[in-house]
């Protein structure tokens, strides 16, 4: 997992000139929050702008019944703001779901900062457009177009890919607690059903289940799996999918 001392570090800022890095570190300060800080909430005024500089955070909208839809987990190095310019038309929520620390500065002086240097603008709109990319390749992972299994095996991946740690026998330990009410939330599906389907993961030897913690055995396989390819001169030869 990332974390990162200043905002110079990240490479989301990757191009901004010096002196507007060193002006944004002076007008914010680093702010630690506990596990379950709500930094916005939906329809709420976004009077700040939030950036994690190690933890863990999601961002989430509510479905019609209530229940929590995750749209992206996020790690160190992220900013936190679905909207910049539009203060009070935001649509989703910013949880914290670890202890973490965030860079935290005043709306109005990040815009101001946008105003002066346009490297700072094109670091925004380059976050902006990787979100809207993740965004696209996850309405291709729908329940009307891939099978619930294939799904969580796609969000298993790349969270794995993203706050992955090595574990033994080259497996990879995503370091993010996960329960199955969690991992429901991210699917969009029941709890029995998300249960139903990481047993059937578990069977199949692509993932480990030890309470909250969920270990990927091979990536490769997993990919394989979650792309329909498994079967299909799968190098592994453990199973097939059918």
């Amino acid at each position: 997992m990332k974390k990162y001392k200043n905002l110079k570090e990240m490479e989301i800022f990757h191009g901004v000139r010096p002196e507007t890095m060193e002006e944004m570190q002076s007008l914010g300060r680093v702010v630690t929050m506990k596990k379950g800080t709500v930094c916005y909430r939906a329809s709420d005024k976004q009077d700040n702008i939030f950036i994690l500089m190690d933890g863990q955070a999601i961002i989430y909208t509510l479905t019609r019944c209530g229940n929590r839809k995750i749209i992206f987990v996020h790690g160190g190095g992220e900013l936190l703001n679905e909207s910049i310019i539009a203060v009070d038309r935001t649509t989703v929520f910013c949880d914290l779901i670890r202890d973490s620390k965030v860079f935290v500065v005043r709306n109005q002086q990040f815009c101001r900062l946008m105003e002066q240097d346009f490297t700072l603008v094109r670091a925004v709109m380059r976050i902006q457009e990787r979100k809207l990319w993740r965004t696209s390749h996850q309405l291709k992972n729908t329940p009307g177009s891939i099978y619930l299994e294939r799904k969580l095996a796609a969000k298993l991946w790349k969270l794995a890919r993203d706050f992955g740690v090595p574990a033994d026998n080259a497996k990879v330990r995503i370091d993010v607690s996960l329960s199955i009410t969690f991992l429901a939330d991210f699917l969009g599906a029941p709890r029995e059903t998300t249960s139903r389907i990481c047993r059937n993961l578990v069977e199949k030897g692509l993932i480990e289940m030890d309470k909250k913690t969920i270990i990927v055995d091979n990536m490769d396989c997993l990919a394989r799996f979650y792309k329909n390819h498994c079967g299909e001169e799968c190098f592994c030869k453990r199973w097939a999918y059918t």
